[in-house]
């Protein structure tokens, strides 16, 4: 058994000189779920504001069922991509992709999550996730990132409190650096005819660098403040996993553990498969760069490829791994994806929760108020008017802030510097209450500490640099 300071330094807490429970410890709770405040604000002050503008009311009604129907929806659109890649990351981990992930990524991982063990799976995790968002693949990073914060809930010794390593990777993954071009946000622009749709690339990559180093430094200076040092909750919440004693290392199998299955193949075999297959998408690949070339140049194909290929050929990587491991893929994967299924039925009552409360401020009209008070301020900054709704939405719910952006390219013209703008912020930060209602809810917190204003403060970062991005791009 660990002393209590080392388990004290892997949870990301340390002592407060103060006994737990005492009238300092409930104090300090006040000032740091902030998300519990802004969300009965959102509810309360929708209601208040509607029930001063005739007939708003039965709009909020509306949106109440609406908002909670939507969530649902999305869930279940959820549980199906959650049960898929973490059945996916499942046979990549199992064929040794976590250790060779710590193993190559070890001195950056230590030194941003010094309390996680580089071997732990919440590693691996991690690094799926950012890798997939850098890669804009949006749909394949949220399974990556809840089981990245279950497995840091299993290393958590304060359960319901958010460990410094999970807030961290919450400001990382609300932020995180974009390399590869929005196609989504791309194909909106060219739907609305854009004669360069791919200008906006550059200006989001740039936005999204602000985004991230805006949230990490947040997060290192909001930790020293004493407000948000972790302190354990008088009523922790029940988790669906006990939390366990960290392990420095891989203990090893247990005493009457079974021996591992045998490859599913001879090694021959297996780089047989392998080989046919990189041989057969090599080809693939050539003759649709032949296709595409003549009708859309050399650049254009290229673009067209990645857009249309990334998510195929990730997918295809994480099966290979496992054939040339000679892992039984199928039972991996079946593994995987009833984690999966556990981890999303426990995020039901939190995106319920978030989403209607936004639904409910939107549709009150105390959204658009807040638009107009903060509209002569950011005209003084070089922000029109026109892009606020983009940018207090943003945060707030991704698929109104992309219907918004599709009304904006719409109305003023996807060339011009409201377009531009609008379809940069649209990539430069991500849905933060969402992201932090799902991956909080799939850990038990309750306490997230500074997470959401570290991730506020990138979202602010990234709007800073879209703006400062496009004035310099686009004038």
């Amino acid at each position: 058994m660990r002393d209590r300071a080392t388990c004290a330094r892997l949870s990301g807490s340390f002592p407060t000189g103060k006994p737990e429970g005492t009238a300092s410890s409930r104090r300090s709770d006040w000032g740091i779920r902030l998300l519990n405040w802004i969300w009965l604000g959102l509810m309360l002050v929708s209601i208040a504001y509607a029930s001063w503008i005739p007939g708003r009311m039965a709009e909020i009604a509306t949106a109440v069922m609406t908002g909670a129907s939507s969530a649902i929806t999305l869930v279940i659109g959820l549980v199906g991509a959650m049960v898929f890649f973490l059945g996916l990351t499942r046979v990549a981990f199992d064929a040794g992709l976590r250790d060779w992930l710590g193993r190559r990524l070890a001195g950056l991982a230590r030194r941003l999550f010094p309390e996680v063990p580089s071997d732990h799976p919440a590693m691996g995790a991690m690094v799926m996730n950012m890798s997939s968002n850098m890669m804009g693949l949006g749909n394949a990073a949220t399974p990556f990132g809840l089981k990245a914060m279950a497995e840091l809930a299993r290393l958590n010794t304060m359960p319901g409190v958010a460990t410094n390593a999970m807030v961290l990777f919450l400001a990382i993954n609300t932020s995180a650096i974009t390399i590869f071009p929005p196609f989504g946000t791309i194909a909106v622009r060219q739907a609305a005819g854009s004669v360069d749709p791919w200008a906006i690339w550059v200006p989001t990559l740039i936005a999204t660098t602000c985004s991230t180093l805006a949230a990490v430094t947040a997060y290192f200076l909001l930790a020293k403040l004493p407000m948000f040092r972790p302190r354990p909750l008088e009523h922790p919440p029940q988790l669906g996993f006990p939390p366990i004693e960290p392990q420095l290392g891989d203990p090893g199998p247990p005493a009457n553990s079974e021996s591992p299955p045998s490859p599913i193949a001879p090694g021959w075999v297996r780089a047989l498969v392998v080989g046919a297959f990189i041989l057969a998408v090599l080809g693939g690949l050539g003759m649709e760069f032949g296709r595409l070339i003549p009708e859309l140049g050399a650049g254009g194909a290229l673009k067209e490829i990645i857009r249309d290929w990334l998510l195929p050929l990730l997918v295809a990587g994480l099966l290979l791994i496992g054939v040339g491991s000679g892992v039984r893929a199928y039972d991996s994967m079946i593994a995987g994806a009833r984690e999966g299924l556990d981890v999303a039925v426990r995020i039901v009552p939190y995106l319920v929760a978030i989403l209607v409360a936004v639904a409910m401020f939107r549709a009150s009209g105390a959204l658009d108020l807040v638009i107009g008070f903060l509209d002569p301020y950011t005209r003084a900054v070089g922000v029109p008017a026109e892009v606020l709704p983009m940018a207090l939405l943003r945060p707030l719910s991704g698929s109104g802030a992309f219907g918004v952006m599709s009304e904006i390219l719409t109305t003023y013209g996807p060339d011009t510097f409201i377009g531009y703008l609008t379809s940069t912020l649209m990539g430069s930060t991500e849905t933060t209450f969402y992201v932090l209602a799902l991956y909080l809810g799939a850990a038990g917190v309750v306490d997230g500490r500074h997470a959401l204003a570290a991730c506020l403060i990138g979202d602010l970062g990234g709007f800073v640099g879209a703006t400062a991005a496009c004035h310099w791009f686009f004038g």
